[in-house]
């Protein structure tokens, strides 16, 4: 055995040993790239399948303009931008022409987005937003897909592997048939994942919102994913889709993941809120810096443009349904993705994200607890964690009739003379009673901070 031999081997496992310890360093550090809920738009709920670039930049330049001084920053690019002939309305699922490189990683649809040409990827796009002070997201389907199996492309950092070792068509996803399932445990399957990965970040990508990873429960992909991300040293915000997340995975996800979704998709119908809230029970005690139960995206504003769900329209939901959904997301501390075309936004809508006192409750709030949930009413109360204040929100979510919510304030560490806000309005009073108590038209809501 030579020394060059021994030489060259101990540089290498040093090499690997400097690459595990900086992966490990920035897996313990992940939770620290969304100490707040990230707050951002997303094109699904306009657009569908079928976002063009321009439509991605008229968003986020009004973003840029109107938002980001509040909070707001991620712009994501939802499904399929890999697809050349998708259409508006569902997906071209019979004959679909995919764009993707000779190691079997998707890349953008330069028909939509221009910029990409020239094996630019998104690298482009990414740069338009972070010149704007804001950060780039892409939304991609778990597993491998389907092509790269059928034509067994080689798997990049491998020697010799290809797609078709790593598969299996078991829990196949049963709404969108372009990928298979990667195998956690083959050989080449950590590295299929970091060669994706590693492209992500060398397009400057700051959000990966990874679907079909949550129900069923994808422990497997969601560690390699995790590891893969860890491996680029880049801070990419990983949130997966859709729900349910079993409750009974709550600790691993939150140790893989910044957010996960709770429900399935969250349209503009009062019982899809209704439904959130029942669900969102069990995660109140898993809210936590860098680590968010995630309530979907806010079907707000001008949506279904070209969407999956319905025709072009503004929100089917009433003003009163819409402050209760804005109202039990921020107060959750939900990560907010708007879907619907902010440059279509009228002033209502446009208030509804923009109300500093209720950024400042979804941003420092702490101690976010569900008081009840019974008889058609809902109380939820947090803190502000630094002034101290207390909010409250209550809800009617029965259909018929006035409700009178009542909580007492002992049960949120107050008593004697109290102010009392509503944050929406601005209204402001004070009252001696022991009892706060409001009386809420149905599917409305309110919602207060309360101090001594």
């Amino acid at each position: 055995m030579t020394f060059s031999y021994l030489r060259k081997t101990g540089i290498a496992l040093l090499c690997c040993v400097a690459s595990l310890t900086a992966s490990a360093q920035t897996k313990s550090n992940f939770k620290s790239w969304a100490q707040t809920p990230p707050m951002g738009w997303n094109s699904w709920d306009a657009y569908g399948p079928t976002v063009t670039e321009a439509e991605v930049k008229a968003n986020a330049d009004y973003m840029a303009a109107n938002m980001k001084n509040l909070g707001w920053q991620y712009i994501v690019v939802d499904i399929r931008w890999f697809v050349e002939n998708d259409k508006a309305g569902g997906y071209n699922q019979t004959d679909p022409i995919y764009v993707m490189d000779e190691y079997g990683r998707y890349l953008p649809s330069t028909k939509r987005f221009p910029s990409s040409a020239n094996g630019k990827g998104f690298k482009p796009l990414a740069d338009y937003m972070h010149s704007k002070g804001l950060k780039f997201g892409i939304h991609i389907m778990r597993g491998v897909p389907v092509k790269a199996v059928n034509e067994k492309l080689p798997i990049k950092g491998t020697n010799g592997i290809t797609a078709d070792k790593i598969y299996t068509t078991a829990m196949q996803c049963t709404w969108l048939k372009d990928n298979y399932t990667v195998l956690a445990d083959k050989p080449g399957a950590q590295e299929y994942y970091n060669s994706i990965m590693e492209l992500y970040a060398s397009w400057e990508v700051d959000f990966i919102k990874i679907d079909d990873l949550s129900r069923p429960y994808h422990q497997g992909e969601i560690e390699l994913i995790r590891n893969a991300i860890d491996l680029t040293g880049r801070p990419m915000v990983l949130s997966t889709s859709p729900g349910e997340t079993p409750i009974a995975k709550a600790d691993h996800v939150k140790e893989h993941a910044n957010m996960w979704r709770m429900v399935d998709d969250v349209w503009d119908i009062w019982k899809d809120l209704t439904h959130l809230m029942k669900v969102a029970q069990p995660w109140y005690s898993y809210i936590s810096p860098g680590t968010w139960p995630d309530c979907d995206m806010i079907p707000l504003g001008r949506i279904a443009i070209r969407g999956e769900r319905g025709k072009d329209r503004m929100t089917r939901l009433t003003k009163e349904e819409q402050y209760s959904l804005m109202t039990f997301f921020t107060i959750f501390r939900s990560p907010l993705m708007f879907g619907g075309d902010l440059p279509s936004n009228d002033a209502f809508t446009q208030s509804l994200l923009t109300n500093k006192d209720v950024l400042a409750m979804h941003r420092d709030g702490t101690d976010v607890k569900q008081l009840f949930m019974e008889n058609g009413q809902l109380a939820i109360t947090s803190r502000n964690s630094k002034t101290g204040q207390r909010y409250i929100a209550l809800f009617n979510i029965g259909d018929t009739g006035n409700a009178n919510v009542s909580v007492n304030l002992k049960d949120l560490g107050l008593s004697g003379k109290v102010k009392v806000k509503d944050l929406w309005t601005g209204a402001a009073s004070t009252q001696t009673d022991a009892t706060l108590s409001r009386s809420i038209a149905p599917h409305a809501s309110v919602l207060l901070s309360i101090s001594n």
